[in-house]
C-alpha cells in the first residue's frame, strides 16, 4: 500500500515501544545533517499519544526529529497520521473512529522526498504492532524497502526480543543493517548487559553497530538536542554507507 522510497533512506524500528527509537532516529538524522551536509527529511508515519495544541494534534516525537535534522517540512507532513490515545495505531484509530489513511502517508513521504537527500523514518512500537485491521508495521517495513536499524534494550530479555524482531524482518526480505543497543548503563554494567551484545551478534548474525549510553534527554528544545555521549556513539558509525547507491 506504500511505495518504496525513491531517495536514500533508513528505517529505525525497535524491539518494543519505549526503547528509544526517537532519540536514535533523531541522532542519526543529525549525523547526516552535520557530517554529510545533507538535506534530511524525517518521517514518523503514525504517532499515538499525541498532544493537543492550538494548531491541532501534534506528535512530540515528530517535533524532536525535525529539530534534530533541521527539517523544514511542516509537522503534518512529518507525521501525517496522529492519534491522542497512547495505544497501538489500529486500536487508537478504531477508538477515535478515524481509520488510518495510507494514502496520506504515501503522499507525505513523496512530497518530502522531492527536496531531500536522505530520509530517516521512525517506526511505531515493534514490528508486529497492528496498524489497521489487516497490516502490521512489518508490512510497512516491507513496502518501504530500505535498510533497517533495530534499536534494542541492553538488559535481560533483549536477546529474545531482538532475535524475534530480526527473524520477522528477514521473513519479509527486509534488509537489516544492524542493531543499536540503547540506554546502556554508564556505570559498571550487570552481567546480562555485558554479555548481551555479543550474544545478539552471534545468534542474530547481525552486527551491533554501536552501544549508546543512557543519558538524560532535555525535555525542552535546546540548541543541541542530542547529549554528547549519545552523539559520540552515533558518530562512530558511517551511516551514509548504508544508504549509498
Amino acid at each position: 500500500m506504500l511505495q518504496a522510497i525513491a531517495i536514500p533512506a533508513l528505517l529505525i524500528t525497535g524491539t518494543d515501544t519505549g526503547v528509544g527509537k526517537t532519540v536514535i532516529a533523531g541522532a542519526i538524522g543529525r549525523w547526516f545533517r552535520r557530517h554529510e551536509q545533507a538535506r534530511v527529511a524525517v518521517c514518523k508515519p503514525v504517532a499515538t499519544g499525541c498532544v493537543r495544541r492550538r494548531e491541532g494534534l501534534v506528535s512530540e516525537d515528530a517535533e524532536f526529529l525535525a529539530h534534530c535534522a533541521d527539517a523544514r517540512n511542516p509537522l503534518d507532513l512529518i507525521c501525517p497520521q496522529r492519534y491522542v490515545e497512547a495505544l497501538a495505531p489500529a486500536v487508537a484509530a478504531e477508538r477515535a473512529k478515524q481509520p488510518l489513511d495510507w494514502e496520506s502517508i504515501g503522499r507525505a513521504i513523496g512530497l518530502m522526498s522531492r527536496h531531500a537527500d536522505v530520509m530517516i523514518i521512525e517506526g511505531v512500537g515493534g514490528v508486529m504492532v497492528p496498524m489497521d485491521d489487516k497490516h502490521t508495521f512489518l508490512d510497512v517495513a516491507e513496502w518501504l524497502a530500505v535498510p533497517t536499524i533495530v534499536v534494542a534494550r541492553p538488559g535481560l530479555g533483549t536477546i529474545n526480543h531482538t532475535l524475534l524482531t530480526l527473524v520477522a524482518l528477514r521473513s519479509r526480505g527486509v534488509s537489516v543493517a544492524g542493531v543499536v543497543i540503547n540506554r546502556y548503563p554508564t556505570d559498571t554494567p550487570p552481567l546480562a548487559e555485558e554479555t548481551n551484545p555479543r550474544a545478539i551478534e552471534k545468534w542474530g548474525k547481525t552486527p551491533i553497530l554501536c552501544v549508546v549510553p543512557q543519558e538524560h534527554i532535555p525535555t525542552k528544545p535546546t540548541a543541541e538536542p542530542i547529549p554528547p555521549g549519545i552523539a559520540a556513539a552515533i558518530g562512530s558509525v558511517d551511516w551514509a554507507g548504508f544508504v549509498r547507491r
